[in-house]
């Protein structure tokens, strides 16, 4: 009897943790259905451009305002139809009115390819007292505002150029991706001449190497621009402009070299063969310097450069230095552009400077010659100073990308000795797609390469590769 008693007792203690454990199972159930549903209605209710924005910046993200006038830009959109994408890209060229030249209504195939025409609003009502100076610099300047005007959806950056601006697309949209589009970022260079920042600002943007704001800041910029401008009749420039109206909203310029003014004349070789550690977002005044390849026109040169940014972009310009033990030989490679082969070993910092093969922009007073960069006087006997291979063709394989660069100044009455990299009649150079991510964009470094050991004959075989925990050095 006690034994029936006590099975009765457990079947009734077994029965009631069933139940118990079965309502605890339903009420989990029904608490984790009201969260999912409460989160889902909170996604629901957030606006498309939030949800949005944790996607990779990218091209249509971006809105252009180019500054031009109707004469210029007939002669200088040949320079737009490089780098504008018109499936990707948004924006507009300013001039103060329609081009009336019969040259561009019959070239409505080419414009297609070109960003569209908008015209400027009127500003005779701003003062402009700026002796000597064109007061078309308001028009210009107002491009900020017009832009803005123009009411995209979905920017997170609004840049700005020239006409004659050439820009990178994908390197401009890398470098933009380091910061973040919702706070207030205005992104550009100055001069890289003393004398110029000293005439404007050190902390300006320089128009023509382009510049870019955050999408939250150009739109409080629009709205008290105008007020801003009449304050500032006695300046010279749109970008003074540009620049003193955000200095009034306490923004100050983030500084990125990889836009570039070009303040100089003559040769930029040196110059680009000695480009920053970062990424190459823009080149100006391409109509004041000699073409950046020989043997060609302006126009002819820069569409020659992005045979190698439609390959690769990001790796374009930079700067690799590797070390012959074979015949001491330092070479450098500005990937895409051009090679340079000193007979010698030179120390890595000597090679990274900009080689002086420019001249000031302008003539006079000491700091029009005082660069803002580290700068090498060129050998005074041209037979020791390197020999240089400029870029003859790309392509890009299954594993790796192979670019070409033929010697370009062998007629220098110099000796052939065996050992003097003037006998070499090219160099090719294996490299893989660059792909920068934000961190390695952030904390750059230098590439390395080696020379590879079946060089042989007129031939120099190289092949870049990441750095690993070593030095760049003479051997």
């Amino acid at each position: 009897m006690f034994a029936d008693m006590k099975t009765s007792k457990a079947s009734s203690s077994s029965c009631f943790i069933n139940i118990f454990l079965i309502s605890v199972s339903f009420c989990t159930i029904y608490l984790l259905l009201l969260l999912y549903l409460f989160r889902a209605s909170e996604v629901a209710n957030i606006p498309a451009s939030s949800q949005g924005a944790s996607a990779p910046t990218s091209l249509e993200h971006l809105v252009f305002g180019i500054a031009s006038n109707r004469v210029s830009w007939l002669d200088r959109k040949d320079y737009a139809k490089l780098w504008w994408k018109p499936q990707k890209m948004r924006g507009c060229v300013f001039v103060e009115s329609v081009p009336d030249n019969e040259r561009y209504h019959n070239d409505s195939s080419s414009n297609s390819l070109l960003p569209p025409v908008c015209i400027s609003e009127d500003t005779s009502r701003f003062r402009y007292t700026y002796r000597g100076g064109r007061r078309s610099a308001i028009r210009v300047a107002r491009v900020v505002s017009e832009t803005v005007a123009l009411n995209h959806s979905g920017v997170r950056w609004f840049v700005f150029g020239d006409d004659d601006t050439v820009f990178f697309p994908e390197n401009l949209v890398k470098t933009l991706s380091k910061y973040d589009h919702e706070l207030w970022y205005y992104i550009g260079t100055n001069s890289e001449i003393h004398g110029q920042n000293w005439a404007f600002s050190f902390d300006m943007a320089f128009g023509g190497a382009g510049f870019a704001l955050s999408y939250p800041l150009a739109k409080v910029l629009a709205k008290v621009f105008d007020s801003c401008l009449e304050r500032y009749p006695h300046l010279y420039g749109s970008d003074s402009r540009i620049y003193t109206c955000l200095a009034e909203l306490g923004v100050g310029l983030t500084h990125e070299p990889g836009f570039h003014q070009l303040d100089v004349k003559g040769n930029v070789f040196g110059l680009l063969a000695a480009h920053p550690l970062t990424p190459l977002v823009s080149l100006h005044h391409l109509d004041h310097i000699d073409p950046i390849f020989p043997n060609m026109t302006a126009k002819q040169a820069i569409a020659h450069l992005f045979e190698a940014v439609n390959i690769d972009s990001e790796r374009v310009l930079q700067q690799t230095v590797c070390y012959d033990r074979w015949f001491s030989w330092t070479i450098s490679v500005s990937w895409g552009y051009a090679v340079q082969v000193f007979e010698n070993h030179q120390f890595l910092p000597d090679v990274l400077r900009a080689h002086k093969t420019f001249r000031q922009w302008k003539k006079g007073h000491v700091v029009q010659e005082a660069y803002l960069f580290n700068t090498r006087e060129l050998h005074i006997d041209p037979c020791r100073r390197p020999t240089i291979f400029f870029l003859d063709r790309a392509s890009s394989g299954e594993d790796r990308i192979e670019s070409t660069y033929r010697q370009y100044n062998s007629s220098d009455n110099c000796s052939l000795d065996m050992g003097l990299p003037k006998k070499l009649a090219e160099v090719k150079v294996f490299s893989h797609k660059l792909d920068l991510k934000i961190k390695q964009l952030q904390a750059p470094r230098r590439y390395c390469c080696d020379v590879l050991p079946f060089s042989q004959g007129e031939v120099l075989q190289l092949a870049i590769r990441e750095c690993k925990e070593e030095l760049i050095h003479i051997h």
